[in-house]
């Protein structure tokens, strides 16, 4: 059976509730939009897998994990999209350190077909008619707060409430892998 997945970044229990509150406060000038309900995170990729290849890439997912260094991320923008997406962005700095992870997840994955988030966010809001849009850029100017990567989870998708839930958790354990090196036997 295939099933859909998500591998994502977690923030802090802080920033899930302050996302929620955002939401909240837009719906109450919007109404219903995409991504009302979704908990915060920051998506790395999605796709879909066998039953087995799931327990291939959990194995994948465990060692690479295990080499990469907690780090704190700072979200201090927002920025909007043409289709309608209204997200919170990471600092350059937090930008560059979740895009070398994020790279580094999918080509892990490259034995199998993935859709690719290109630009590390947290999104508010999906799919806004422009005015709705406006109305999101007006009621939300400024944020900064920050939250210490220290994990990726594995979300598996359920089509009955069409939500992802966590499945597997994944720890940064800044175990550096020893680097194989050809040497000459004579």
């Amino acid at each position: 059976m295939e099933t859909k997945y998500s591998i994502a970044f977690y923030t802090s229990e802080t920033i899930i509730v302050l996302v929620k509150a955002m939401k909240e406060k837009l719906f109450e000038k919007v109404r219903w939009f995409n991504s009302k309900n979704s908990i915060a995170h920051i998506t790395i990729c999605e796709f879909i897998a066998t039953d087995a290849a799931i327990e291939i890439i959990k194995n994948k997912l465990n060692l690479l994990c295990d080499t990469f260094e907690p780090f704190e991320v700072y979200l201090n923008g927002f920025d909007s999209y043409s289709n309608g997406a209204f997200v919170i962005t990471p600092n350059e700095d937090s930008k560059i350190k979740l895009k070398v992870i994020m790279k580094k997840v999918t080509k892990s994955l490259r034995s199998i077909k993935t859709k690719k988030s290109s630009a590390p966010h947290i999104s508010i809001a999906r799919k806004l008619k422009p005015d709705n849009l406006e109305i999101a850029k007006h009621l939300f100017t400024t944020v900064n707060t920050s939250f210490l990567c220290d994990t990726i989870v594995l979300r598996e998708y359920n089509p009955i409430i069409k939500q992802f839930f966590i499945t597997n958790t994944f720890t940064f354990n800044n175990n550096p892998q020893p680097e194989f090196i050809q040497g000459k036997l004579f």
